[in-house]
């Protein structure tokens, strides 16, 4: 999609005046976030986790809230309380940070899981529970997380439900020499992140979200997905597969970044490059293939090696076959639809 391609490369170069030399995690970044999906950014402190986030808030017109996580952070820290007001005699709900389109969770995985816990419903039903009330996340509504490795002191591991909510998790790694030396030349006055400015609005966005939706998805390619998440399921190393979340997360995914590189139909170079970052957070290794080095990538560079396309297409598919196939969605929706049930 032209629309797609063409404000996704303006919010990439925004951004990329402040994360230098990361243009791959600055599309998978663009990709959650058009995908309606959460974010996960994992790695070593210092290496630009936060400032990725607090670019991405900045350039989008959307309110903000960084949430930063310690080990005394309270649920009701989070999600906000209900507060007694002596002069109207009533309680009154004070919302917490959590009810901001966009949200940076700094450091998730410094806070207890109770208080991880509290985000569960928040990320998957975009909705928030307190004293058996329910309150409306505002849309868009997303959460951009970054945590440091498990190995490190006073972190606690995100549980399996939490992880497997974020859509993506993505690692930024070190930069290179020359990079290192931009990024020293570019702050030596003021930090470029000062100088940021809204490059899309929150209806533009929604819009765009909506768009991504529409874009095509040959059977075949379906077909390839799904026979890649049910390959980590009988991975001999896995414990635990990749559940059907995830499955939809690569559809959605595959969408957006066709939509980014310029496509309106998604072709499965598509889903080999998101298989990584959709999927490995949500597996669960053995404990003795663990001993012998075992981790989620390998096991998903595996599969992606292992699991053949099987007539999935790889050119561009014919014109006329995608807008028929789009037609007989659309027909088969309304006729479902309007038909009794049984």
């Amino acid at each position: 999609m032209t629309t797609i391609h063409e404000t996704g490369a303006k919010v990439a170069a925004n951004v990329e005046r402040v994360i230098v030399g990361k243009g791959p995690e600055v599309q998978l970044t663009l990709v959650a976030l058009l995908c309606r999906g959460h974010l996960l950014i994992e790695d070593v402190p210092g290496t630009g986790k936060t400032v990725l986030a607090k670019a991405v808030a900045r350039s989008l017109g959307c309110t903000f809230r960084r949430i930063q996580f310690t080990p005394d952070l309270l649920p009701s820290d989070v999600t906000g309380l209900s507060i007694y007001n002596q002069r109207t005699q009533e309680f009154e709900f004070r919302p917490g940070p959590i009810f901001s389109q966009v949200v940076l969770a700094d450091e998730i995985n410094r806070a207890t899981p109770k208080t991880q816990s509290s985000l569960l419903e928040c990320m998957e039903e975009h909705q928030a529970t307190i004293d058996g009330t329910t309150y409306p996340m505002p849309e868009p509504f997303l959460i951009i997380a970054t945590q440091n490795p498990i190995e490190y002191e006073g972190t606690f591991a995100l549980p399996e439900a939490q992880l497997d909510r974020f859509m993506l998790r993505i690692r930024l790694g070190y930069p290179t020499v020359a990079q290192e030396l931009t990024i020293l030349d570019d702050q030596k006055i003021r930090h470029p992140l000062d100088d940021l400015e809204v490059v899309l609005g929150v209806d533009e966005l929604r819009q765009l979200q909506q768009a991504v939706r529409e874009i095509h998805v040959d059977p075949s390619v379906a077909d390839y997905m799904v026979r890649l998440v049910n390959a980590t399921r009988v991975h001999p190393d896995v414990y635990l597969g990749a559940s059907p979340r995830g499955s939809l997360a690569l559809y959605r995914t595959s969408q957006a970044l066709a939509g980014l590189l310029g496509r309106d139909y998604v072709i499965p170079d598509d889903v080999k490059a998101l298989a990584e970052a959709a999927l490995a957070h949500r597996l669960i290794i053995k404990t003795s293939s663990t001993m012998h080095d075992v981790d989620p990538r390998r096991v998903i560079a595996e599969v992606l090696n292992t699991v053949p396309l099987e007539g999935a297409r790889t050119a561009v598919p014919d014109r006329r076959a995608v807008e028929l196939s789009k037609s007989q969605s659309v027909a088969g929706r309304r006729g479902s639809a309007g038909s009794p049930a049984s």
